[in-house]
C-alpha cells in the first residue's frame, strides 16, 4: 500500500507582496520615490492620493502623497527574502494576522545591494504580505463564485508555520 501524501491544495503560498511608500507630499520628493520603487522592484508603481485635506500637515484632498507596487510570484518571494533580511528574519506576533503579515523598513538603504544616493535621499516603506492556498480563485472569479470554506482559510498558526519555513523567527 502506498503512503498517503499531504493534500497539495493545503499548501500555503504567497498571494502578493505590496510595498507602500507614504511620502506625505507631492513634488520632487514624490517623483524620486516613484523612481526608487521602480528601481527596487522592476515594476512601475501606482500613485496614491490623499483622501482628505489635513491643514496641519499641508495635505490637500486629491494630492499625490505616496506610491505602491504589488509583486506576485518569484519577484514577490525574492523581494520578501531581501526585506526580511533587513529585519534580521525576526517578526513579532502582533505583526501577523490570519493569512497576512506586515512590517516596516525605516530606510531603503538597508536592503541588500542598495547603496545611498544623496540625490534620492532616504525613504521608508511598509511591506504587506498576503498568503493563500490553492483554490482561492473561486472567491474572485466571475462565473460560479463561491466562498472559501472555514477549513481552507489560512489561519494565524498557518502563517507562523509558513514564516518558520522561510527561516523567520516569530517572537
Amino acid at each position: 500500500m502506498v503512503a498517503k501524501t499531504e493534500n497539495p491544495a493545503r499548501e500555503v503560498l504567497i498571494d502578493k507582496v505590496v510595498i507602500n511608500m507614504g511620502v506625505g507630499e507631492s513634488g520632487e520628493r514624490h517623483k524620486k520615490a516613484i523612481e526608487l520603487l521602480e528601481r527596487l522592484t522592476g515594476q512601475k508603481p501606482v500613485v496614491t492620493y490623499a483622501e482628505k485635506t489635513i491643514k496641519n500637515f499641508g495635505i490637500r484632498r486629491g494630492e499625490a502623497i505616496g506610491v505602491k507596487v504589488t509583486l506576485r510570484g518569484e519577484k514577490a518571494l525574492k523581494f520578501l527574502r531581501d526585506a526580511l533580511s533587513v529585519k534580521e528574519f525576526k517578526l513579532g506576533k502582533r505583526q501577523i494576522g490570519n493569512g497576512e503579515f506586515s512590517f516596516g523598513i525605516p530606510e531603503h538603504i538597508d536592503l541588500p545591494d542598495v547603496s545611498y544616493d544623496p540625490d534620492t535621499g532616504i525613504f521608508g516603506m511598509d511591506v504587506c504580505v498576503s498568503l493563500r492556498r490553492r483554490g482561492y480563485r473561486v472567491a474572485r472569479r466571475r462565473k460560479a463564485r463561491a466562498k472559501i470554506g472555514r477549513s481552507h482559510r489560512v489561519t494565524k498558526e498557518d502563517t507562523i508555520e509558513f514564516l518558520k519555513n522561510l527561516g523567520v523567527e516569530v517572537a
